[in-house]
């Protein structure tokens, strides 16, 4: 069983490592990637240390790849996003369910929950699917995808059923609410295990734009010369990347609705970007009388990222689940 206490935090021994059962560890290999994708041999070229690559400054090769990755290790036949959608570094959000997985084992003597039986709500899917296909093809677990855009939603749609593997174990729903995260998604009497969130990270677009000039400054890019903004190699529409109050107006937002169903998800969880932010959050778990508040930290790339989970199940409620729903 898990700790019961109010707060506990989880740090990695090696922060720049991926986690022990992400299969993206290794360095690309990019023949085997080219195999299950034809069309990236034509964006693979030597890095100046004489290795093989792809340029993460061109969204298309970044798509590409992604599209690679998701058929040689998820076995996903078909995936593709509109033009300007978030287009997801594959290994990092790996890193997330991954650690999710090792959430619920703790919560189950040490031992996975896997199958159908394990549900799953992505807020904010995107157009690209990536959490609930990683999920899905890595435990068995079903999802739902919800997002305020019909045109992610409606991509996703055709991403789950242009695969076999996805259909019926995968579900994508219109939040048509945008000032709600569960409201009018949580069908009555729907139970899910999990939550998972990548919230709008940015105040406002000028707060975006700021933030990305400063991340640019200094590094050659083919539009410094002539004044033009840089490129998002991640792409990204306005609901994606920001919202009033950022990351810890959204997810302050978020804790505040999940008391509306409090006994009927075991841990919510959101990505948290800047430590900085995790004080205002963690106030706003204890306003509305979370029972456990956990903070896990993960690599993201060469940086640290983070998660919150948080729970309002009480002693005999998490007995009752662990007894009822994670038995095989």
């Amino acid at each position: 069983m898990v700790s019961r206490g109010k707060h506990t935090k989880g740090k990695r021994v090696n922060k720049l490592e991926l986690h022990v059962r992400n299969p993206h560890r290794a360095r690309y290999d990019f023949a085997l990637l080219a195999d299950s994708c034809p069309e990236l041999s034509a964006f693979i070229q030597l890095n100046k240390y004489g290795n093989e690559s792809v340029d993460f400054s061109n969204p298309n090769a970044v798509k590409t790849l992604n599209r690679a990755l998701l058929n040689h290790f998820y076995g996903v036949a078909f995936w593709d996003i509109p033009p300007g959608y978030l287009c997801p570094p594959i290994p990092g959000r790996a890193d997330y369910i991954h650690y999710l997985a090792d959430l619920l084992a703790h919560s189950n003597n040490g031992v996975i929950p896997r199958g159908r039986g394990v549900k799953v709500l992505d807020v904010g899917v995107g157009a690209n699917c990536v959490y609930p296909i990683i999920g899905h093809q890595s435990y068995g677990w079903q999802f739902v995808g919800s997002d305020v855009n019909p045109v992610a939603v409606a991509t996703c749609d055709t991403i789950i059923k242009s695969n076999a593997c996805l259909k019926g174990n995968i579900f994508a729903r219109l939040q048509a609410k945008e000032d709600k995260m569960f409201d009018g998604i949580w069908n009555a009497q729907e139970r899910f295990d999990l939550t998972l969130c990548n919230p709008p990270f940015h105040t406002s677009e000028a707060a975006m734009v700021g933030e990305n000039q400063r991340k640019w400054r200094g590094v050659k890019s083919r539009a410094s010369s002539d004044g033009a903004k840089p490129t998002l190699n991640f792409g990204g529409t306005a609901a994606e990347l920001w919202c009033d109050g950022g990351e810890v107006g959204f997810v302050s937002r978020m804790a505040k609705e999940s008391v509306q169903y409090a006994d009927r998800c075991f841990w919510f969880t959101s990505l948290v970007a800047r430590q900085e932010n995790l004080d205002a959050i963690y106030r706003a778990l204890k306003e509305v009388g979370a029972r456990q508040v956990k903070t896990i930290e993960m690599a993201q790339g060469q940086k640290i990222s983070r998660f919150v989970a948080w729970s309002f199940l009480a002693d005999d409620q998490i007995d009752f689940w662990q007894d009822n729903y994670w038995q095989s």
